[in-house]
């Protein structure tokens, strides 16, 4: 039996209502909270256990990312050549699009390890990927696999079918994606999950959608997709379809209560009812909208029509509070006006979405909150309040006063993988050397390619 008792933590248990429990302590067992009480109730209920002292510290469910690219870990500090890119369809063609065309196997594999690091250090136990490399689509999920057990974070992950490479590359998608789905039974990981992967409407014929829905029937499975990150896919979908983005996605049978669309900035109103009649998530990426200029998706309407609207960072890093603080401000900037993006949004889409959306790929283990049977999937923050902190201005404290760097421990499925800051799974020195060679080594290609 494998357990760990966490003693002397401020539990902030992000239940509904959320509650902070002062002096608590946390039982572990095979992956799951076993029992939560105070410290010395739960010292003298179990004397044999060993323990861990939060010292004080908040001790806090792991944070959930609902979209990332761990493919783009490799972008960091790359020029595209020639002048700036004009707008996303131009950062599309002349960076993510070639970028991926550059990536091999190992790169892949250290892609993801790189961004695991990150993910560990920044207190995210939870990732939800989508995956692209089409010079190295077989097996690419299995290379994301291998580093997510190497690491011990939890991840959903899935390959990225488009037909901008063709019709044979999109056939090979859709094969990598079942590949894989059909591989987790043998594998017998709790860690890993999957779903089916598509690009966007733009680079989707019907032929090719009808393709991916009637593979995904067979694995009972929904998609993770990009929706209208730019007008451009709007206008797309208008020119060649003579509808609307969702409706076309809602027409093919891509919508649904095991989908996720990631950023849906440019729908209507129309397509907002559509996203709330199917049950389909949506996921926000704030910092990515912003570098990109691709304006600001109404948050705020989606959630008030009962849309469950999630958090990710589209690649950025792992350092979910920054993405929590600028959801914050992003939309008081863009309506000029403080009031918008409460705090509370904030927390219903990071917290409370994000841990009910995990549930599509874990549905038998409550992710996201400290309670008995929940994930033993634990951070300690190291935040000491210079003013009152309760449960019911948490929310602020994060966004004005949480920094990464406060996470000193880190918690998966009851194993410790950074404990003081010292990470115990992964070796960042080994990691972070190899992949400045890759890197170097995929820039080289990315050159060859953008002529």
């Amino acid at each position: 039996m494998n357990e760990l008792l966490i003693t002397n933590g401020r539990l902030v248990t992000w239940e509904q209502p959320n509650e902070i429990i002062e002096n608590g302590a946390l039982l572990l067992r095979n992956g799951r909270i076993a029992d939560r009480g105070e410290t010395t109730a739960l010292s003298t209920r179990y004397p044999g256990v060993t323990q861990l002292d939060a010292r004080g510290q908040l001790v806090m469910p792991g944070n959930i990312c609902a979209h990332t690219h761990f493919y783009g870990a490799f972008a960091r500090g790359m020029a595209i050549p020639g002048p700036a890119p004009k707008d996303f369809p131009d950062i599309l063609e002349r960076l993510w699009w070639r970028l991926d065309r550059a990536l091999l196997d190992v790169d892949v594999k250290y892609s993801a390890l790189v961004c695991l690091v990150d993910a560990i250090k920044h207190g995210t136990t939870t990732l939800i990927d989508h995956h692209a490399s089409p010079s190295a689509i077989d097996s690419s999920l299995d290379q994301i696999a291998d580093a997510v057990e190497e690491a011990g974070v939890r991840v959903a992950t899935c390959y990225e079918v488009t037909d901008r490479n063709g019709a044979e590359e999109a056939q090979a998608g859709i094969g990598e994606n079942m590949r894989f789905l059909y591989s987790l039974k043998e594998r017998g990981s709790d860690l890993l999950a999957g779903t089916f992967g598509l690009h966007a409407s733009l680079s989707l014929s019907d032929e090719t959608l009808a393709a991916c829905v009637a593979a995904a029937k067979e694995v009972h499975t929904g998609f993770h997709i990009h929706v209208a990150e730019h007008e451009v896919d709007e206008y797309d979908s208008l020119y060649k379809y003579g509808k609307r983005t969702v409706d076309r996605l809602a027409d093919a049978g891509i919508l649904g209560p095991q989908s996720i669309v990631a950023h849906a900035i440019h729908i209507d109103p129309a397509e907002m009812a559509l996203l709330k009649e199917t049950g389909t998530w949506v996921t926000h990426q704030p910092r990515s909208n912003m570098n990109n200029a691709v304006g600001a998706a109404n948050i705020e309407g989606m959630l008030r029509l009962g849309i469950p609207v999630c958090l990710g960072n589209d690649g950025f890093s792992n350092n979910m509070w920054a993405e929590w603080k600028t959801a914050y401000l992003l939309h008081k900037l863009a309506h000029r006006d403080p009031r918008r993006a409460n705090g509370m949004d904030i927390v219903q889409m990071a917290i409370y979405n994000n841990a009910a959306l995990t549930e599509v790929f874990w549905p038998e283990l409550p992710i996201g909150k400290l309670a008995v049977g929940a994930a033993a999937d634990i951070i300690f923050v190291d935040y000491q309040a210079t003013t009152p902190l309760h449960a019911g201005n948490l929310p602020w404290h994060i966004i004005f006063g949480f920094e990464a760097s406060l996470v000193t421990t880190t918690i998966v499925a009851g194993k410790v993988l950074m404990q003081d800051r010292q990470l115990l799974t992964l070796d960042e020195a080994e990691i972070t050397a190899r992949s400045r060679e890759l890197a170097a080594e995929v820039w080289e290609r990315f050159e060859t390619l953008s002529h």
